[in-house]
This record gives structure tokens, sequence and C-alpha cells, in this order.
């Protein structure tokens, strides 16, 4: 008979580590394994720590995916870059837009629930507005700036980009509600959309296609989007007459950056619109009608409140900020309406 001097070291030592134990725990459910081998209390730990880590993980993914794939980039700067002598730099700028948030950004609209961004509401409006613009700004190049005359041929590249960038901004690669079969994201049909706006460009820069640097023209541009404001200010108003007050409106910061993305979008077209009808502009004196007109949409654009309230617009604690958007959206429009009267004489 032996004597221990210390059965407790011995009984440590033989003990298996922790990661032994989850390893042979997990061993235990491989295939053709032999699961009588191992204690059923280890295999209840593993199972407790494995759902403990999904649970966290799960916890994690949300919020701080979200948080790094939120940007709401309203930069007053931004700029089309590679503009070539004679090609249309408000053309430049809505490619280039399109880059920016469907490439250089995740297109928030179209992911589904499953995805960090699909829990996100203020990004998805806010892009959601800045294509609205875009895909308008796209039509009336087909319609009016694209072609020497109504009756002349339209242009087929802004024809499919027309066609692409006015497509629902809210696709992803499988819609059960319309298809069991897979097709094709948002995202895909605005890249489409912004190469047919480049090649588009390119054939203008070489002289191989219209853009009509004319007063009538100018003046179609700004009276669509004049009416896209006027749009978007009845549809303050009449939130602003139905929720009013009520503290916990989850439609009013939907409307304020839908408006934020549209007004952004908008204020540099405009803003290298200017470039492009300089010579129209300069010759009716209305630079700085014009000029005033851009920074009314910078500023309207630049409103980024933390929380965005729908008080009561002559509240005296809680503020209304769709009536405080909606002041530089009209001011906006009717600044729109005194160029497009000066045009038209």
């Amino acid at each position: 008979m032996t004597f221990d001097p210390d059965p407790g070291a011995s009984t440590e030592a033989a003990r298996p580590s922790w990661w032994r134990r989850r390893w042979d725990g997990l061993r235990a459910w491989r295939p053709g394994a032999n699961r009588a081998a191992v204690p059923p209390g280890g295999v209840r730990r593993v199972w407790r720590w494995t759902w403990r880590i999904v649970v966290v993980l799960l916890v994690l993914w949300f919020p701080v995916g979200a948080l790094i794939v939120e940007n709401i980039d309203a930069d007053p700067q931004f700029a089309p870059r590679n503009v070539a002598p004679g090609e249309s730099r408000s053309v430049a700028a809505a490619a280039d837009l399109i880059t920016r948030e469907v490439d250089a950004k995740t297109w928030a609209p179209m992911m589904p629930v499953f995805m960090p961004a699909g829990i996100l509401d203020n990004m998805p409006n806010f892009q959601r507005g800045v294509m609205a613009a875009v895909g308008r700004f796209s039509t009336e190049l087909m319609d009016q700036v694209g072609r020497v005359r109504g009756t002349s041929q339209v242009d087929r590249d802004l024809e499919q980009a027309r066609g692409f960038l006015n497509e629902q901004p809210n696709i992803w690669i499988w819609q059960p509600s319309v298809s069991l079969w897979p097709s094709a994201t948002s995202a895909q049909k605005y890249r489409a959309g912004r190469d047919r706006l480049v090649a588009y460009n390119k054939r203008v820069g070489t002289g191989q296609a219209v853009f009509e640097r004319r007063a009538d023209n100018l003046q179609a541009l700004i009276d669509r989007i004049a009416n896209d404001q006027g749009s978007d200010s009845a549809v303050i108003d009449q939130h602003i007459i139905e929720s009013a007050g009520d503290l916990f409106d989850r439609r009013a910061d939907d409307i304020f950056y839908f408006n934020k993305g549209r007004l952004y979008a908008n204020f540099i077209l405009l803003r290298e619109m200017g470039v492009d009808f300089e010579a129209v502009i300069r010759e009716r004196n209305l630079t700085n009608a014009w000029n005033g007109m851009v920074e009314t949409f910078r500023l309207a654009s630049a409103l980024q409140p933390w929380i965005v309230w729908n008080g009561y617009p002559d509240g005296l604690i809680i503020p209304n900020h769709l009536a405080a958007q909606g002041f530089y959206l009209l001011r906006a429009r009717v600044q729109l309406r005194e160029i497009s009267g000066i045009l038209l004489k």
C-alpha cells in the first residue's frame, strides 16, 4: 500500500483542462463518435456555452454592425471628379453620387432584416431621397437636355439610364412576393444606370451626343425640381396636421431624412448646373439669384438634429423639425419659380 502525501494535487493534475473538456464535448457530436465515452455533464456544458456565445454574437451583430454601416453623408464639398472638357458637370455629379451611395457605402434600402443595415431607418430614407432626385434628373435629361428638340430621337444611353435609375430602391436578390427566382438588386440596376450616364457624358465630351445648354431646357429642369419640392412640402404639411405633438411619432424622421436626401442631391446637381448653363445664367443676369437659390438648398440639406421631433409649430419646449425643414424647402421652391419666370422672358 502506497501513501499519497497530496491527494488533491494528483486529482487536479488528472483532471482535463477546460479547453480539453470543451473539445471532447464537441467531438462527441461528430458523425460516428462514441457519445457514451463523454460524460453527460460535459455535453451540457458545451451546449450551455454555445448558446450563450450565439446570443452574444447576435446582440452585437445588429447594433455594432448598424453603427459601422450607417453613414448619412451630406458633405457640401462633394464634387464630380475627372470631368473632361466638354462634358457635363451635372451629369458627372449624378454619376458620382450613385457611385458614392451604392459602391462606397452600403445601399441600405434593399437590405433584409437579418443584415445590420436592415434595422437602419434614417440612412435608407436619405438614400431614397438622393436617388429620387437623381432619377428625376435622368428623366429630364432624356426628355429635354439630351435632345435637340422634342421631335428628335431619344438618346439610347439616357433612355436606359432613366429606366434603371427610377427602379424601386428596396429590391434584394430574392423577393418571394414577386418571384421565387433570384433577381437583379436595386444596387445592380443603379450601377447600370450610372454606367449609362457615364457613357452618355463621354459622348457629349467628344461631340457625339447632345447636351443642349438652352434657357428653355434649364427652365424645364428647375420647374420639375420645384414641383418635387412642392410635393415634399405638402407631405410635411399633412403630417404636421395629423401628428403634431406626438412625441412617439415614428414617421417624422422618415419624412425628414427623405427630404434631406432629395434636398442634398438637388443642391449638388443645381450647383453643377450653374456651371453647365453658366452662359445662360450670365446672359439673363441670374448669377446672384442662382447662387442664393443654391445656398438655400445647402442650408436645407445641412439640418441634422439628433432626434427629429414633430412638436407643435408654436410649441415652447419640443421643436418641430419638419416645420423648420419645410421653411427652407418652400423658400428654395419660391426661388426656383422666380428664376424660371425670368428664363421664360
